[in-house]
């Protein structure tokens, strides 16, 4: 569920440990198993916080389901060598994992630097940044995000051995080299092309397999409230970089998102713009959610956004 609950973990978690013991079973947690898993081929890992999927071939969506984040990151193997996209919350060891699904030597690229997209990045030697301000700031690592991350609300089920919460934040990591947007990774009869899609985040991207026809649009797409109120978000880039994704379709068999559910058709593309273009032009309501911000439904999707500045009467002659 993605990122509903962040205000209340954050106040959560400096409750005495007595009365977080009292705050269980989540109502996201209740909703858990998401029925569009049934459909995808599931992949036996030993690591229990983590279920891995298949949704197409030489690919691994790895996906978090007992945090509320519910991230998706992906291993997309070749022949020479794998790409990680994304490293996830960093709460388990996704290197360990990685090891037990490809032999391969792994490149890491990030959808964005999102706490949430790159909690393991420290365990990885090769790991390509995009060339900007954000993304070298988030590579020292977080603490305050991390934690609000490991509330009592935000956790389904049992945190992995050995983790501790009261420790947890995410590592820094070092940017091995610069990657910029049309640049092309070679895995060994696959390749994989960088689309930068900034509007997020200034940084964040998309990858496409154009020989496989898959396109991984990181949290550009994914099937929950997509997060517009950050300060770092930049509206016109979003609508420009949905748009892009759009023209797309055409070439595209399946989506892969980055949060809850691991595929989608492409025919969610032209829709996901049609409905941004929507709430933009003021053609939808908003209902309050959280202090600051509303949320705006539309055609199936939502887009969590800063509260409307209240407009100004006109001023009198």
């Amino acid at each position: 569920m993605r990122h509903r609950w962040f205000v209340l973990a954050l106040s959560l978690a400096f409750l005495p440990l007595e009365l977080q013991a009292q705050v269980s079973d989540p109502d996201w947690c209740r909703a858990l198993p998401r029925p569009e898993y049934r459909s995808i081929e599931r992949v036996t890992v030993t690591d229990p916080w983590f279920e891995v999927y298949n949704p197409a071939a030489g690919v691994f969506a790895i996906y978090e389901p007992h945090q509320s984040e519910e991230v998706i990151s992906y291993l997309i193997v070749g022949e020479k060598r794998a790409l990680l996209f994304d490293t996830g919350m960093g709460i388990s060891d996704i290197k360990k994992l990685t090891a037990e699904l490809t032999r391969l030597p792994i490149v890491v690229l990030n959808s964005h630097t999102h706490n949430d997209h790159v909690g393991g990045n420290w365990q990885f030697d090769t790991i390509y940044g995009m060339d900007t301000d954000f993304t070298r700031n988030n590579a020292r690592g977080s603490r305050e995000a991390a934690q609000a991350e490991v509330g009592p609300d935000q956790i389904c089920g049992d945190l992995p051995k050995g983790f501790d919460p009261k420790t947890y934040a995410t590592r820094p990591w070092k940017i091995t080299a610069y990657m910029h947007d049309g640049e092309k990774f070679d895995l060994g009869g696959r390749t994989i092309e960088v689309i930068a899609t900034p509007g997020h985040t200034p940084d964040a991207i998309s990858l496409i397999d154009r020989t496989n026809g898959l396109l991984f649009t990181g949290d550009t797409y994914y099937p929950a409230p997509i997060w517009l109120f950050r300060p770092e978000t930049d509206l016109d880039a979003y609508a420009e970089s949905i748009h892009r994704l759009s023209a797309l379709a055409p070439q595209i068999k399946l989506v892969l998102g980055a949060h809850n559910v691991p595929v989608a058709a492409p025919s969610v593309l032209p829709r996901l713009v049609t409905a941004f273009a929507s709430v933009r032009a003021g053609k939808v309501s908003p209902t309050p959610d959280s202090p600051g911000k509303v949320i705006y439904k539309v055609d199936g999707f939502s887009f969590l956004m800063r509260t409307p500045a209240p407009k100004q009467a006109p001023v009198g002659n």
